[in-house]
């Protein structure tokens, strides 16, 4: 798949700091993906006028992304250190990305290995594979931004091209997410349903099954997984534990500080 990422701005000058950003990333080997409102495009047909540019890298190449940008003359920045760094020329911004926000979801070797050549700005580059934008984007669900629109359209777009097996060991533990999704949606396309393989949504219904039917003793929440801000309560006042702070994934404190003090 190939196409054209579409953006806003003065005309030309968003076209050029990204394909020149880019152009700089691969003269300095430095391996990278595109993703956001671009890949999304490509997958579903659906295209977005957007002032930033999504690329994802390996959590040991951001800091030196962000270094040799900034020798390059743009503006910049660990914006949050845990998980994302920005670029600026003007009004256009490149968000430089190695994991979720919730400090799941990290880029790893196989978001490299899966992903799919694309053209964008009439340069060659490589673009995420869907799978991987889907896991990213199924656990957004803030009261200004849900981004399970995004999940559906891809998997409506995608369904018999996605490799559901690799899905379901993305989410790994957090297979529930997965499932709501899967869950909404055969309601927004009822006709629709039959294109998710059987086997997957019988073996996801049967872990609810077992899951459901343990006693939860474990006041963890994990809703802060999904929302910064609106389980904030649940830890502060209601007495759950933030599920941020635990598992492989944890979040150092400081940094979960940070992202909740960026709270508009």
């Amino acid at each position: 798949m190939s196409a054209e990422a579409t953006t806003s701005g003065e005309p030309g000058q968003s076209d050029k700091f990204y394909r020149e950003a880019m152009e700089v990333l691969q003269k300095a080997s430095i391996p990278f993906l595109m993703g956001g409102a671009y890949a999304f495009g490509v997958y579903t047909g659906i295209h977005r006028n957007t002032k930033d540019f999504d690329l994802f890298l390996r959590r040991n190449d951001f800091e030196r992304a962000l270094e040799t940008l900034g020798r390059r003359g743009f503006e910049s920045e660990k914006t949050f250190p845990h998980w994302l760094g920005k670029v600026r020329s003007g009004e256009n911004c490149i968000d430089l990305i190695y994991r979720a926000g919730n400090g799941l979801c990290e880029v790893d070797d196989l978001w490299f290995e899966r992903a799919r050549d694309a053209q964008a700005f009439g340069l060659s580059a490589k673009m995420c594979a869907p799978e991987e934008i889907i896991w990213m984007k199924a656990f957004i669900m803030e009261r200004e931004r849900f981004d399970g629109a995004d999940v559906v359209h891809i998997v409506e777009s995608c369904a018999e091209e996605l490799d559901w097996r690799h899905l379901l060991e993305r989410f790994d533990s957090h297979w529930g997410v997965l499932l709501s999704h899967i869950v909404l949606f055969g309601y927004i396309y009822p006709s629709e349903r039959a294109r998710i393989p059987r086997a997957i949504i019988d073996e996801l219904l049967q872990r609810w099954r077992g899951e459901s039917s343990l006693a939860a003793t474990d006041r963890v929440c994990r809703g802060t997984l999904l929302s910064r801000e609106q389980y904030l309560p649940d830890i502060h006042e209601r007495g759950f534990r933030d599920a941020r702070l635990e598992g492989p994934d944890r979040l150092a404190p400081n940094d979960i500080e940070d992202w909740t003090n960026a709270i508009s």
